[in-house]
C-alpha cells in the first residue's frame, strides 16, 4: 500500500519555488496576497465594531482575491 502510494506521489508534478513563474503571474498572485490580507483585515474589523458592511466588503474581497488566484492558475498552469 505505501509502496503504491508512493509512486502515485512521484508522478505529481514538481511544485515551482516561490518567486518563478512569468511577471503577468507573479503580479496576479501579489494582487492576490493584498486582495486575501484587506479582506480578512476588513472583515476581522466588521466583527470587531459590529458592522455589517465591513464585513461583508471583507468577505466579497476574499471571494475575489480567491476569483483572482483562480484565473491566476488557470492562465498559467
Amino acid at each position: 500500500m505505501l509502496a503504491r502510494l508512493a509512486a502515485v506521489i512521484a508522478e505529481f508534478p514538481s511544485l515551482p519555488n516561490p518567486g518563478q513563474g512569468s511577471q503577468s503571474f507573479q503580479r496576479m498572485m501579489a494582487i492576490f496576497g493584498v486582495l486575501m490580507g484587506l479582506g480578512f483585515v476588513i472583515g476581522i474589523a466588521g466583527h470587531l465594531f459590529k458592522a455589517r458592511v465591513l464585513v461583508a466588503t471583507g468577505v466579497l474581497l476574499v471571494f475575489a482575491a480567491t476569483g483572482l488566484f483562480l484565473v491566476a492558475v488557470a492562465q498559467h498552469g
